[in-house]
């Protein structure tokens, strides 16, 4: 594997729930570190690297979050099987019969999300969503096997997919968990690499935030202590090539840089979002602009913080997400730092000032 490989692997590789994103942190540091001019924590547990250019402002805060959707544990059964509670937004189906790692004080247990046999049904169950709060964990126990004495699973353990990172068929395309969002956890790390060695108007903030699947919170807190004038996040999109998706399929794996035009926490500034696609024309990166009817990203709860900051998602459309394994094809996700790198360098003073201006 490459040097981006070896770094996607180890971000998507490693375990962070929300509000366990420690080792995510950890992670971010190790590789920010030579390139930042220091490196803070917010008091919710983001991580924040400061990297100056050839000015001290405008300040531009490119963040991506560090927490995946997982589970928690809630309680036990007699007979030894694990029940749990969703950390983030998870659909049923794509929780059967997955394996999981449960973090415990005594170190990882494996288990699998039990699922009944389609025999056992009757055609009604078949046609039905389970909940998550009707499922069940099995780490190989019998009835009377006191899971909590000889594993140490508690409750309040979390609870994480068990996917490791692969590359396809198709060299360039790649499968793991938690893309959604280590893809932007590692392009902030290719990003402020490749601006160590450029000139740039401006001071960088890199950020890791924590429990964006729980109701973005750490963007609001990292964005208030650093205070941008601008905002890039960077996050995944969700991918319409695949069978039985409707539209014009635009939203697809090699389409380039995804850049968000709307979705349901963010209307992004509009003269930003032209910068950012006549950076895209400029440069030749391709692009593809998309809309998200539900869900949001960082960008909605950043961009109203303090006196409000111009904000935009630029993301890598990836297929399944908020599932336990998902797909990227590499050149989106180089082209989102081509731009992302390229747009960085055209936010001096007087651009960022003229993003507010009245028309």
């Amino acid at each position: 594997m490459d040097k981006t490989e070896l770094l996607l692997q180890e971000f998507t590789d490693a375990y962070g729930a929300p509000g366990h994103e420690a080792e995510i942190a950890k992670i971010m540091r190790n590789h920010l570190e030579p390139v930042a001019d220091s490196i803070t924590y917010d008091k919710l547990g983001s991580i924040i690297a400061e990297k100056k250019g050839t000015s001290a402002d405008p300040k531009i805060m490119i963040a991506g979050h560090m927490d995946e959707v997982a589970f928690i544990v809630s309680s036990f059964t007699k007979e030894g099987f694990i029940k749990f509670l969703p950390l983030g937004g998870w659909w049923g189906h794509v929780a059967l019969a997955q394996r999981v790692i449960i973090l415990t004080s005594k170190g990882p247990v494996l288990g699998v999300i039990g699922s009944t046999a389609p025999h056992l049904l009757t055609m009604k169950e078949r046609k039905q969503v389970v909940n998550v709060e009707d499922m069940f964990i099995d780490v190989g126990s019998k009835t009377n096997y006191d899971i909590r004495k000889k594993l140490g699973v508690k409750v309040g353990d979390v609870i994480l997919p068990y996917s490791p990172f692969t590359i396809m068929n198709h060299k360039k395309m790649y499968l793991a968990k938690a893309f959604d969002d280590r893809i932007g956890c590692a392009a902030i790390v290719e990003v402020m690499q490749k601006l160590n060695r450029a000139r740039h108007p401006n001071t960088i903030f890199g950020i890791g935030t924590v429990q964006e699947e729980v109701g973005l919170r750490g963007a609001g807190t990292a964005a208030f202590k650093c205070d941008p004038d601008v905002a890039i996040v960077l996050d995944v999109g969700p991918a319409k090539d695949t069978p039985g998706m409707k539209g014009e399929n635009e939203e697809k794996l090699g389409a380039g840089a995804a850049i968000f035009v709307y979705d349901a926490g963010l209307i992004p500034n509009a003269k930003l979002k032209q910068l950012v696609v006549d950076t895209a024309e400029k440069n030749k990166i391709p692009y593809c602009l998309v809309t998200l009817q539900r869900g949001a990203t960082d960008a909605g709860r950043i961009h109203m913080i303090r006196q409000g900051v111009p904000s935009i998602c630029i993301a890598v459309n990836t297929r399944y997400i908020h599932g336990h394994t998902s797909v990227i094809y590499r050149d989106d996700y180089l082209n989102v730092i081509k731009l992302v790198t390229a747009l960085i360098k055209r936010l001096d003073r007087k651009t960022v000032d003229g993003l507010t201006k009245p028309v």
